[in-house]
C-alpha cells in the first residue's frame, strides 16, 4: 500500500459548488411511466405510411424486427445500470467501462438527443393543437406546452410521474379503443389486404429483405426514449433497497434491479403495442404499399386515413387529440431525463458545477437550462415551414452514437477490465457486439443532414474534452473511475491520508469532491462488488 500525503501539508482543494442529493421517491411503475411517456404508445402513427411503403407492406414485421434489434441496447442498459445506478445513465456507464474521455463523449452525444427529441414532441403538440384551434399560432401552443410541462418537472419527479401516469392511461385507453374498433370492423367486413400481409408484404411490390431492413433502420427511432428510465436510477425509492446477490457473496441495491427490469419491460411492452397497432392498421389500409410509395404525400396521414375510412371520423379525431396531449408529455419525460443528464455531467465537473445543485431533491437549475434550450429549438422550428423536417432529421444520431458507446462499455467493464469476475461471454460480449452492429448500421442509413449535424456536435464535444484535459493537466481528471481505489474494483485499497476524489481512498478530513464517493450528499449508491 502506497502511503498518501500528510493531510496537514496537503494543498487545500479548490472550492466547488456543492451537489445535493436527488430525492428517492420513484417505484417500478413510475419508471415504466416515464419510459412509455417518452416513447409514446402510439408512436407508429406518424411514420406508419412511410414504413408501409418502404417495407412493401410488411410493416408489422418491421416493428417485430425493430423490437428485437433494440432489445440488444435494452439488455446492455440492464447490465450497466446494475454496475452504476446513477443519474448520468450512458455518461456514467461509458466512464466506468471506457474511461473519462469516452464518458464525456457519450454524455455529450446523448445530450443532443435528450434536448432535441422533446423539441420535436413539443412541436408535434403545437401543430396538433393548431389544427384544433387554428386561430392560435403553432408556436404559441408549442411554447405553452413547454411552460406547463416544465412547471410539472420543477414540482418534482414524483408529482410529474403521477400526472404522467394519468396521461399515459389516456393514451393507452385510446389505443385500446382503436384496437377494439379495428378488430370489430375486421370481424364484420374482413381485411382489405391479406391477413398475413403485414408480416409478408401486400404483394403490390413483392417481398424484399433489403426493403424490410431499410424500414427497420427507420422504425428503431420510434423506440428512442426507453433508455431515459436509466436516468432516474438515483431517484428510485430505497424501500426494500437491499437484496441478496445471485449466488450469494454479498448484497446489491435492489433499486438498480428495478431500473433494469423497467428498461426491459418498457421495451417489450412498447414492441407489443407497436406490432399490434401496425398489424391492424395495415389490414385496414384503403390503398396498397405501391400506391403509398408512388405518392409520398399519402404517407404522413396514412394511419389516420385507414382509421377514418374503416371506423369513422370520431376515432380519427380521438386519436389526433390523444397524440397532441401525449406528445407534450413525451416531451415532459424527455426534459426530465435531459435535466438528470446535465446534472450528472455537472456533478463530475464536465459542465458548470452550479448545474449540479438541487432543491428539495430536484435538479431545478439543470431542468431550467434544458427547458430553455428545448424551448428555443421548438419555437424556432414552429415559426418555420420546414422547421419540423430540420428537427426530425437531426435528433437520432446523438442517441445512436451514445448507444454504440454503451455497448462498448459493457465489453470494457465485464470483458476487458473483468471488474465483476469472469465474464459471461454471450451476455457481456456477443449481445453488446450485436447491439453495436445494429446502431452503427442505423447511423450509416441516417440522412446526410443528420450525419453532418452529428459530426459537428461530436467535434464540439471533442473540443470540450481537449480543453478540459488541458485544464486538468492530463487525461485522468477528477472523478476518473479507473484510477487506484476505484469503487468498482474488488479489493481497492483505502489509503489513510490520501485526498478524497471520486474512486480514491478515504481520508479523514480530506476534501470532498461533489459527485464522488466521498460526497455523501451527491454520491449514488455504492456499486462495489459485494457492496
Amino acid at each position: 500500500m502506497v502511503p498518501g500525503p500528510d493531510p496537514s501539508t496537503a494543498a487545500p482543494p479548490p472550492e466547488r459548488a456543492p451537489a445535493g442529493p436527488l430525492r428517492r421517491s420513484l417505484g417500478f411503475r413510475d419508471l415504466v411511466v416515464y419510459g412509455l411517456l417518452f416513447i409514446a404508445p402510439m408512436a407508429p402513427v406518424g411514420v406508419f405510411g412511410t414504413l408501409d411503403a418502404k417495407s412493401h407492406g410488411a410493416v408489422a414485421l418491421v416493428y417485430l424486427a425493430a423490437t428485437v434489434a433494440m432489445a440488444f441496447t435494452a439488455f446492455s442498459y440492464a447490465q450497466m445500470v446494475r454496475v452504476a445506478p446513477q443519474a448520468g445513465s450512458v455518461f456514467t456507464y461509458a466512464r466506468k467501462g471506457l474511461g473519462e474521455g469516452p464518458g464525456l463523449i457519450a454524455g455529450w452525444m446523448a445530450m443532443l438527443d435528450y434536448l432535441l427529441i422533446p423539441a420535436v414532441a413539443y412541436l408535434f403538440s403545437g401543430i396538433a393543437m393548431n389544427a384544433l384551434v387554428p386561430e392560435v399560432s403553432p408556436w404559441v401552443w408549442t411554447a405553452l406546452a413547454v411552460v406547463i410541462t416544465t412547471l410539472l418537472n420543477l414540482w418534482g419527479v414524483r408529482a410529474a410521474a403521477r400526472v404522467g401516469f394519468a396521461v399515459l392511461a389516456l393514451e393507452i385507453l385510446v389505443l385500446l379503443v382503436f384496437l377494439v374498433a379495428a378488430v370489430t370492423v375486421l370481424a364484420q367486413g374482413g381485411a382489405r389486404r391479406g391477413w398475413l400481409s403485414p408480416l409478408t408484404g401486400d404483394g403490390s411490390l413483392g417481398f424484399s429483405t433489403a426493403a424490410v431492413l431499410g424500414a427497420v433502420s427507420v422504425a428503431v427511432l420510434s423506440y428512442l426514449g426507453f433508455d431515459a428510465i436509466a436516468s432516474f436510477a438515483e431517484e428510485v425509492s430505497e424501500k426494500g433497497r437491499e437484496a441478496p446477490r445471485k449466488g450469494g457473496g454479498g448484497r446489491r441495491a435492489d433499486g438498480s434491479e428495478r431500473v433494469a427490469r423497467a428498461v426491459l419491460f418498457c421495451l417489450a411492452l412498447a414492441g407489443l403495442l407497436f406490432v399490434a397497432q401496425s398489424y391492424l392498421a395495415a389490414l385496414l389500409m384503403p390503398v396498397s404499399a405501391a400506391e403509398l410509395a408512388a405518392d409520398p404525400g399519402l404517407q404522413g396521414p396514412a394511419f389516420y386515413d385507414a382509421v377514418e375510412s374503416s371506423v369513422g371520423t370520431w376515432l380519427h379525431d380521438l386519436v389526433a387529440v390523444s397524440k397532441a396531449i401525449g406528445a407534450a408529455f413525451a416531451a415532459l419525460a424527455g426534459q426530465a431525463a435531459a435535466g438528470r443528464l446535465v446534472f450528472a455531467m455537472a456533478r463530475e465537473g464536465r459542465l458548470p458545477r452550479a448545474l449540479a445543485r438541487t432543491s428539495d431533491g430536484t435538479p431545478r437549475l439543470a431542468l431550467l437550462v434544458a427547458a430553455a434550450i428545448t424551448l428555443a429549438a421548438a419555437v424556432w422550428a414552429a415559426r418555420r415551414d420546414d422547421g419540423l423536417d430540420h428537427l426530425v432529421s437531426v435528433v437520432d444520431v446523438g442517441a445512436l452514437v451514445a448507444f454504440t458507446l454503451l455497448h462498448a462499455s459493457v465489453v470494457g467493464w465485464f470483458v476487458v477490465k473483468r471488474r465483476e469476475g469472469p465474464p459471461v461471454w454471450w451476455k457481456h460480449l456477443v449481445m453488446p457486439v450485436l447491439g453495436a452492429a445494429v446502431t452503427v448500421a442505423v447511423i450509416v442509413e441516417a440522412s446526410w443532414t443528420a450525419q453532418v449535424v452529428g459530426a459537428v456536435w461530436l467535434a464540439v464535444g471533442l473540443g470540450v474534452l481537449l480543453a478540459q484535459r488541458g485544464r486538468r493537466g492530463g487525461p485522468a481528471g477528477p472523478g476518473t473511475p479507473d484510477g487506484p481505489g476505484t469503487r468498482g474494483t474488488p479489493g481497492a485499497s483505502r489509503t489513510p491520508g490520501a485526498s478524497r476524489t471520486p474512486g480514491a481512498s478515504r481520508t479523514p478530513g480530506a476534501s470532498r469532491t461533489p459527485g464522488g464517493p466521498g460526497d455523501s450528499a451527491a454520491a449514488g449508491p455504492d456499486t462495489r462488488p459485494g457492496a
